[in-house]
């Protein structure tokens, strides 16, 4: 049984607490290994390595920090295949969809290595007589990262390399379920020639957290999660003076309209709600299907998730994998259990899914439920699990109606020919990423990532020019070279002539 350590200076550091956590293979659901959870000790010791590489990280020009950012890319790019693979084993989602992940994080990578350009100020020439004035952006400091399991490589990489890139440390903190990824990514680091100590890796539980979020030398705080937590990590952080971007959970809304090619939307719905198990923060969970739509929709659904293969995450065949843990398949499951109980049509059960694999894994193939309404259980909260509900609706104003009432506004999706309904629905919904025909409307890496309403926490989204906002701090510089001769004391205001 591998032991998964943390990652402090520049090296593994393995933990001297007596508290740790086995790691699952999902598709066997078999122990294989075991995370050592740090101690406050090692925390501040993660922590003290980061800001003593910040004072010369900070001054490292802007040349030599994107060669390394790039140096990592390349070697990131390099050993796709292998950390694909190790995601798989921890995670339980299949190669090629890891793989895919891998590439969306690479993405932001590449987004991080045009810092010298993203980083240029301003400059005015005689902004009053013999006065410049001009603005630059300099790093924060310490900052931390708390990543989710469905993702242990892509979240991660949409943080650190614009905080890197920026000129700040970083203190990561990933899903003990799945930690692997991340050592191996502070490995490549190292070789890609990061200074000991600008990227340090502290595995554990909430204790972790917290002291991350207490702790005085930490300046800026991310996070990616369920809302309760986030709201935790909010109220913690920017109680301490921190500031903070946490991004909470999700109801994934995707409403197709009568005049929408069906065969098309059933096939964006089959990939937005059963990819990666449904253990997506942008996965769709919900259709809202307008008119005459839904049954042509519902049937080809079902027609659809019926045929998936759900197998190991290391078989090319499968194209769905099991849940993370146990504990989390048996929580999705009760869920149909609720939907039946309140009247919802249970049209697919993925209790009764056929599995092509290991029989000890936490399996739970897709689910469909249709005549779904607003208050129940399988409508209002956030699964995060292959279940897939359909409501039905009137009137586009209805479904808009209905999207808007949710308490969260990650994402929102509309298949239609309309481009006047299109239009409408980007301009009116309460969401802050839209997708129009497009089913998973993840934003490429230089637009930002973030929703709205209980889905974020803070005001700054994730990556793009919002990271590179959220990691640096503006500063205004008003210079006088011109004129130094004395010209008298005054009291009065300064004004600019």
């Amino acid at each position: 049984m591998k032991r998964i350590t943390h990652w402090i200076n520049g090296e593994p550091r393995i933990g001297v607490g007596d508290r740790h956590a086995e790691v699952y293979n999902p598709a066997i659901g078999e122990a294989t290994g075991r995370v050592d959870f740090a101690t406050a000790e090692e925390v501040d010791q993660a922590v003290a390595a980061a800001a003593g590489a910040f004072t010369s990280w900070r001054t490292t020009s802007l040349t030599k920090r994107t060669r390394t950012v790039f140096a990592f890319r390349n070697l990131v790019e390099k050993h796709r295949g292998e950390l694909a693979r190790l995601i798989s084993e921890e995670h339980g989602k299949v190669v090629a969809d890891a793989d895919a992940a891998l590439g969306r994080g690479l993405d932001v990578v590449d987004f991080a290595c045009g810092i010298p350009h993203l980083l240029k100020g301003e400059f005015s020439e005689n902004s009053s007589s013999g006065i410049d004035s001009y603005s630059i952006r300099q790093p924060v400091g310490v900052v931390a990262g708390v990543t989710p399991f469905n993702f242990p490589a892509m979240v991660p990489m949409c943080l650190f390399p614009v905080a890197i890139a920026c000129g700040n440390t970083f203190v990561l903190k990933p899903s003990e379920k799945d930690p692997s990824a991340s050592v191996r990514l502070a490995e490549l680091w190292a070789e890609a020639g990061l200074p000991d100590g600008v990227f340090n890796v502290v595995q554990g539980d909430k204790a972790a957290v917290d002291c991350l979020l207490e702790h005085a030398d930490v300046q800026a705080v991310s996070f990616v999660g369920s809302s309760p937590v986030a709201r935790h990590i909010y109220e913690t952080a920017t109680h301490n003076g921190k500031r903070v971007q946490a991004l909470g959970s999700a109801k994934n809304h995707m409403v197709v309209l009568p005049d929408a090619n069906v065969d098309r939307a059933a096939d964006a719905a089959i990939g937005a709600a059963y990819g990666s198990a449904g253990e997506r923060c942008m996965s769709i969970s919900v259709v809202v299907a307008v008119g005459s739509a839904a049954d042509p929709f519902v049937e080809q659904v079902i027609k659809r998730a019926a045929e998936l293969r759900v197998g190991p995450g290391d078989d090319p065949l499968s194209e769905m994998g099991p849940l993370i843990t146990g504990q989390h398949r048996d929580r999705v499951a009760r869920y149909l259990d609720a939907g039946v109980e309140a009247g919802a049509t249970l049209a697919l059960d993925g209790r009764n899914h056929q599995i092509f694999g290991a029989e000890g894994g936490f399996w739970l193939g897709p689910s469909l439920f249709d005549h779904v309404s607003a208050d129940m259980s399988i409508y209002t909260d956030e699964i995060f699990g292959p279940v897939l509900s359909v409501v039905r609706a009137d009137t586009l104003d209805s479904a808009l109606e209905l999207v808007n009432a949710s308490p969260y506004g990650n994402g929102a999706s509309i298949f239609t020919g309309d481009g006047a309904a299109a239009r409408r629905f980007q301009s009116e919904v309460q969401v802050g990423m839209v997708g129009i025909n497009v089913p998973i409307p993840v934003p490429v890496a230089y637009y930002s990532f973030g929703g709205w309403k209980d889905s974020l926490f803070g005001d700054t989204h994730m990556y793009g020019p919002e990271g590179v906002h959220f990691y640096t701090r503006g500063k205004v510089v008003t210079s006088r070279w011109a004129g130094m001769e004395a010209q008298g004391r005054s009291l009065g205001f300064p004004a600019h002539t």
